[in-house]
């Protein structure tokens, strides 16, 4: 995955859909093209000193290697955005809540693409899982 490095893509992300979650906050913006996915980071002084900050941004980007690699859409830009609670959630909560987030704007964005309303239902994502084991008895 390629990285945003100038300011102009990072504001773009910031007009674009956003989802807070308790751990981060994830903004995607679709570029309109078909280049590859690229990622950013923020991490803000109201966060702590240097070393909390940069402890945050690996986190974030373990956690995006682990989610994003897979999931995102060529063409879009990422950015993940630290949370005090970054640094101290466990990886696998800062995890979940990363999944959470890009599927639930995954969702809006298709939503929105195919016009919205109770017609247009989203497809299924079994997130690994068949079918089968969901059911309840």
């Amino acid at each position: 995955m390629e990285h945003i490095k100038k300011r102009k893509d990072f504001l773009a992300a910031a007009r674009s859909s956003s989802l807070a979650r308790p751990s981060l906050v994830l903004q995607v913006r679709d570029r309109g093209d078909e280049a590859p996915a690229r990622l950013g980071f923020t991490t803000t002084k109201k966060l702590g000193v240097a070393v909390t900050r940069n402890r945050i941004r690996r986190r974030l980007r373990a956690a995006a290697r682990a989610v994003l690699e897979p999931r995102a859409l060529p063409g879009h830009d990422y950015v993940l955005i630290g949370r005090r609670a970054t640094a101290e959630v466990s990886f696998r909560r800062l995890v979940g809540d990363l999944e959470k987030a890009v599927d639930k704007l995954a969702r809006a964005a298709h939503m929105k693409q195919r016009g919205g309303g109770a017609e247009a239902p989203c497809p299924p994502h079994d997130n690994g899982r068949d079918a089968a084991s969901e059911a309840k008895p």
